[in-house]
């Protein structure tokens, strides 16, 4: 594919949030002539996400076909329907895959697992879910997500405390989960979160990155791939270090016995040179995994702990009762507000889904899971409100709901490696700061969803922290 069919790519996805821009009288976006709804993106991109929710709560049975612009000849099926979730990321999962439009749009993240096609990826998943799930990594994950509380966020906070200043929480988290993920995968911390809110350059590229990833200034030709490739080139420059530091440390038999074998405490890197299974991981394999577990692990996890700390602070009536309630409270907090707030796939195949839509491989699918926690059908009369009792049972226990109506970790084969690790540490965090602060969002400050790949507040979250003890 050239640069056209980048082009028209990128114009069809645009073009599915065009469409939820404007509406007519009932509420649905209108179709311009020959251009589509390209020009109605001007009016309302800023509330893309509300304006998912609006349409698809109008929308009968939860789906809706966009017909491209004349000149892309790409076709869009938008839905929140859990039907044709579930056939889509489990029934027919096969003839979904993400789409080679997807690895070229991520080059950036190279041959990892979240690029790789489905033979690659079946290995790589497999090999990761053996690594992740050992207790030498949780471990590690529990050692060091308390280190980096004890250490480095209580002291943050009581400086905040101290000087009762106002302070950006979702830089905070966004430090804090930058360090803790580092940590696990490479077993190097970067040293993001301290009192002094240092600047560092390998946390900032991997911003930059995801900031220019969908690259329609690149073929617009407007100059940002110049920042693009410096940001690229600090990922590899840092990554390639810790790969080396790591390998002449383990070329060190008794360093390993010392440091390692007394802590019980692997992080992914170690596991993947010192494998069990003979195999030879090369540098390059090593820095793209690397790069996709950090952007899966940092991102996510803090853009959860962001949304849940200000819906806790704004609804002081939902007191964490036990660490039921805490789970609970975290899973109302990613249904309203998750993480990946869309998702998109291209069928190999022509198909027909379970409302009856018919797609074909020049089309893509795209869910809103912003908008699929939020639809009246799916969640209740009740599903604006922030309501962690629906997670509860009548005997106490956390209510499983199925993926594919709570999509926050994904679903079917794709269903999130990293799930458990995510609530460890936000559990561990939030219980740290409700327990012992009191957290006050800043009158006036607007709270809002940006417009990215990751579900962040526009303009962070500030606020002022005060000793819940005295």
């Amino acid at each position: 594919m050239g640069s056209i069919g980048y082009f028209e790519f990128f114009v069809a996805i645009f073009s599915f949030f065009v469409f939820l821009a404007l509406g007519d009288r009932s509420g649905l976006p209108w179709n311009w002539p020959f251009l589509g709804m390209l020009p109605n993106l001007l009016f309302n991109v800023y509330r893309i996400h509300e304006r998912c929710y609006e349409i698809f709560s109008r929308t009968s049975g939860g789906s809706f076909l966009l017909e491209g612009p004349w000149f892309t000849n790409m076709d869009i099926l938008g839905t929140v329907d859990p039907e044709n979730v579930h056939y889509i990321m489990s029934a027919n999962f096969a003839n979904f895959p993400k789409g080679e439009e997807f690895k070229k749009i991520f080059d950036v993240l190279g041959d990892g697992i979240f690029n790789s096609g489905l033979d690659l990826w079946k290995g790589q998943r497999k090999y990761a879910r053996s690594l992740i799930t050992h207790q030498r990594f949780y471990n590690c994950l529990v050692k060091s997500s308390w280190d980096k509380i004890e250490n480095a966020l209580v002291p943050v906070l009581e400086n905040v405390v101290r000087d009762d200043r106002v302070v950006d929480l979702q830089d905070v988290f966004q430090r804090f989960t930058c360090d803790t993920t580092c940590t696990l995968v490479t077993g190097y911390d970067p040293g993001c979160l301290s009192v002094e809110f240092p600047r560092v350059p390998f946390s900032r590229a991997m911003d930059e990155v995801e900031e220019s990833v969908w690259k329609l200034q690149k073929w617009l030709g407007i100059g940002y791939e110049g920042k693009l490739t410096r940001s690229w080139d600090v990922l590899d420059q840092v990554i390639s270090k810790y790969i080396s530091m790591k390998r002449d440390k383990l070329s060190n038999v008794a360093t390993k016995t010392k440091e390692d074998e007394e802590e019980g405490c692997d992080d992914l890197l170690t596991s993947y040179i010192l494998n069990d299974h003979g195999l030879n991981f090369d540098d390059k394999f090593l820095r793209d995994t690397i790069l996709n577990l950090m952007i899966a692990g940092r991102d996510t996890t803090s853009s959860g702990l962001t949304w849940f700390i200000w819906l806790a602070a704004t609804h002081p009536e939902n007191e964490l009762k036990n660490a039921i309630y805490l789970h609970a409270s975290l899973c109302e907090s990613l249904r309203l507000y998750p993480p990946v707030p869309f998702q998109h796939k291209t069928p190999l195949e022509p198909d027909t889904l379970p409302s009856g839509h018919h797609v074909h491989p020049k089309m893509r699918v795209v869910f809103s899971l912003y908008a699929m926690g939020r639809i009246e059908s799916i969640w209740g009369k009740d599903c604006l409100e922030f309501k962690p009792e629906r997670w509860i049972s009548e005997k106490g226990l956390i209510k499983h709901e199925p993926s594919y109506k709570f999509l926050a970790f994904n679903a079917g084969p794709r269903t999130c490696l990293g799930k458990e690790v995510a609530f460890t540490q936000m559990k561990a965090v939030a219980a740290s700061i409700i327990h012992n602060y009191q957290v006050e969002v800043i009158n006036g400050h607007k709270v809002c969803p940006n417009v990215s790949i990751i579900l962040y507040m526009q303009h962070g979250f500030k606020a002022r922290v005060k000793k819940r003890w005295t």
